[in-house]
């Protein structure tokens, strides 16, 4: 059987990561998570003092891009693969609200996005590959077998995003969240390179009335039929 690439676009906490990884699972694909490399990058920035409420240190950042080095680690406690950045795994520290709130003005620098989408085109090369992000299908995988582009109401996916950071723990303020998941539509939908857009052959998932399971079995049969034809 062809091993194809699946492509999973959408806004932030439309469910897509969640989806992905589960259809990667179920086909035994290599699930690769790219909102965590943007988000890995961010810290990093965030260490080096290279973001602030000012904005984006351009040079710096370019200077230190040589020194960012990103892998995916199998966890095999959770089942899941996990962001490392210089070696180390950073998959709780990239999830923090913090970064949230500095990862889209990272992810419109032009060099950035050049970088990862090369290191995420050569993940895929071999195909039998599920990827999510922004740009997966009109970017970084164009030719992509499969294309979904998921997206929920505000309210549903301000929702899940204080429930995903309840569970870990963290302190949580549902307008706070509302509010930086809004400006996270703004800037990624209006951003000059790669912004967040439908793909033209994608398929539409409207999934704020829809149970995991139900996009899920949507999904694996347009996977299953892709695959055998």
């Amino acid at each position: 059987m062809k091993r194809i690439q699946i492509a999973v676009d959408g806004p932030s906490s439309s469910g897509k990561s969640t989806l992905a990884r589960d259809v990667a699972h179920a086909l035994s694909y290599v699930y690769i998570d790219t909102g965590a490399m943007y988000r890995a990058v961010t810290l990093f920035a965030m260490r080096e003092r290279l973001v602030s409420k000012e904005g984006v240190d351009l040079e710096g950042l370019n200077r230190s891009l040589e020194r960012i080095f990103l892998s995916f680690r199998f966890n095999a406690g959770t089942g899941r693969s996990e962001i490392c950045l210089n070696g180390r795994t950073v998959e709780k520290e990239i999830r923090s609200m913090e970064v949230s709130r500095y990862v889209s003005p990272i992810a419109e620098v032009a060099s950035v996005r050049k970088m990862l989408v090369r290191m995420q085109q050569k993940m895929a090369c071999s195909g039998g590959v599920v990827m999510d992000g922004r740009d997966i299908g009109t970017v970084v995988l164009p030719d992509a077998h499969l294309k979904f582009y998921l997206t929920a109401d505000i309210e549903t996916r301000t929702r899940r995003r204080v429930a995903e950071l309840k569970a870990k723990g963290k302190p949580v303020d549902e307008a706070t969240v509302r509010e930086n998941l809004i400006m996270r539509d703004r800037i990624d939908s209006n951003r000059d390179v790669a912004p967040l857009t439908t793909a033209k052959d994608a398929i539409v998932i409207d999934n704020s009335d829809l149970s995991v399971d139900q996009q899920f079995e949507f999904i694996m049969g347009h996977a299953r039929q892709m695959i055998l034809d």
